[in-house]
């Protein structure tokens, strides 16, 4: 059954055709919160809430939009309130992002490497949340979650333009910070 009868039926009163559109979108919905807040708790508890808040403003979709595109939009909307709420909606500096300390030298190699890794995707996950809220949001939806840029372009209500010349910005400003991180670490395929 596709979503526009989903929510058809879901209008009129059916649980279980609600309950299939939450199985349909919830780990995507999870996974946009928690490439944001970066807490899976907090994360969880978002993407309940934005469920919550498709289920109660459900009887006002009228189909205008594609309803995944009209739910990105009511869980960008509300992960955002969420870190204002928290106090961190603030955008931090760039340079205030601080790069990951070096492992200890008598650690076995496997986990040596494990550790950079993941130092690695700190490193990164900390830039993309430094940068400017505007920048950030786009960057999260295509290049963590894998939107195409239509359906970006609809659910910021951005022109397609808008998000492709934010999106070069924000790949821009990224490369800038990471480039002296590269060159320590052996070159932009160390990431």
């Amino acid at each position: 059954m596709d979503d526009k009868q989903l929510v058809r039926l879901a209008q009129d009163g059916s649980p279980e055709a609600f309950e299939e559109l939450v199985r349909k979108y919830q780990s995507k919905v999870f996974s946009m919160a928690m490439s944001f807040i970066r807490n899976k708790e907090a994360a969880d508890d978002a993407a309940q809430e934005v469920f919550l808040k498709v289920y109660l403003a459900l009887p006002k979709f009228h189909g205008k939009s594609e309803f995944g595109t009209w739910l990105y939009r009511i869980a960008v909307n509300h992960v955002k309130d969420v870190l204002r709420k928290q106090g961190r909606a603030k955008e931090v500096p760039l340079d205030d992002v601080r790069e990951p300390s070096t492992t200890d030298e008598n650690v076995l190699e496997k986990n040596v490497t494990a550790r950079q890794a993941e130092d690695r995707k700190a490193v990164v996950q900390g830039f993309v949340q430094g940068l400017p809220e505007k920048y950030r949001t786009i960057v999260t939806l295509r290049d963590i979650q894998g939107l195409p840029y239509d359906e970006i372009s609809r659910v910021l209500y951005l022109s397609p333009g808008t998000v492709d010349s934010r999106l070069h910005r924000a790949r821009r400003m990224l490369r800038k910070k990471l480039t002296p991180y590269l060159s320590q670490e052996g070159g932009p395929h160390a990431l």
